[in-house]
């Protein structure tokens, strides 16, 4: 019954998160915003969804583990297990732009979470800062994108078909729609993990690292692998990127943000140096021919199994 209520829970965020981004991105077009800003602010949002959910969820729930596990799990499958994947289906073409901005405002991202989190407490001014940040990363977005000089007939494949023949009051009731499919979806996906929890004897920091953050990431998965076949390998690893930062400035931030949250000993002392671990790695991967190889997905990927090894061994 537990494992049916987490895949219950796990199958409405993913599909609510699918909706979002759908509808989000079809306002979005229709506002003229342009494809790049889309791709790393409303499909990263999108496809990082369930894990801000699950994470406020469990904070509300009593489940700090769960929340800050989530995200750390989230974050190495991503760029190790997710990007591994996806280089595996094709080499991921690696833009300027990813190694000069993206991947270092990511991994200063880590690095304020890890600082934040090293006294053993998320306090609520730290959640508040990290959700602050949020908006200062939009802004440096949208900045950005007043430079961009890509041809306006360009698209870019968002990995999802936008409806735009549908009137904006349409589009706004399947946003609401989708919210609360990610509301009640949360609920069920958290109770199911943290009863798992129990039942398996292993504490809500594992089950967070684990089962919550590989469920929450197959948004991520699917668009990712969507992208590389369709050679759009660009938006795939620019919205793995975009999505580990918000899973720190919005899953973190909003939920430390509403009731200061203990840390697992278990993350201070492994989990959060495996993240930076994993997060150092991509950049001379990036940096090497512009180019994430198949050997270097091989590479990934043996990284996210000897973790998970590590994880399951230490419990």
């Amino acid at each position: 019954m537990d494992a049916l209520l987490l895949l219950l829970g796990l199958a409405a965020l993913v599909l609510s998160g699918e909706l979002l981004v759908r509808y989000a991105s079809s306002i979005a077009v229709k506002a003229s915003i342009p494809p790049v800003i889309i791709g790393l602010t409303i499909v990263s949002l999108g496809t990082s969804a369930p894990e801000v959910m699950a994470s406020v969820r469990a904070a509300l729930n009593g489940n700090p583990g769960i929340a800050i596990g989530n995200v750390i799990g989230s974050n190495i499958a991503n760029l190790a297990l997710i990007l591994g994947i996806t280089a595996l289906i094709h080499p991921v073409a690696v833009n300027r732009s990813l190694i000069r901005s993206d991947w270092p405002v990511m991994f200063a991202a880590s690095i304020l979470f890890v600082l934040f989190a090293y006294d053993g407490q998320l306090e609520q001014w730290e959640g508040g800062v990290l959700f602050a940040c949020t908006f200062v990363l939009i802004a440096m977005l949208y900045w950005r994108s007043k430079k961009d000089r890509r041809p306006k007939e360009e698209e870019l494949d968002l990995g999802v078909e936008p409806v735009l023949h549908r009137p904006v009051i349409w589009l706004m009731s399947g946003i609401g729609l989708a919210c609360a499919g990610l509301y009640y979806g949360s609920e069920w996906f958290i109770q199911g993990a943290s009863r798992l929890a129990v039942s398996a004897g292993v504490s809500d920091h594992v089950i967070g690292l684990t089962a919550v953050a590989f469920g929450t990431s197959i948004p991520e998965l699917v668009t990712s692998g969507v992208a590389a076949m369709k050679r759009e390998s660009d938006l795939a690893l620019g919205s793995l990127i975009g999505s580990n930062i918000f899973n720190i400035f919005l899953a973190i931030g909003v939920s430390a943000g509403i009731t200061a949250m203990p840390v697992d000993g278990q993350a201070i002392a492994s989990d959060f140096w495996w993240m930076l671990l994993v997060a150092a790695m991509i950049l001379p991967m990036m940096m090497h021919q512009r180019l994430i190889h198949r050997w270097k997905g091989i590479i990934l990927v043996a990284t996210y199994a000897v973790y998970i090894t590590v994880v399951i061994l230490g419990t």
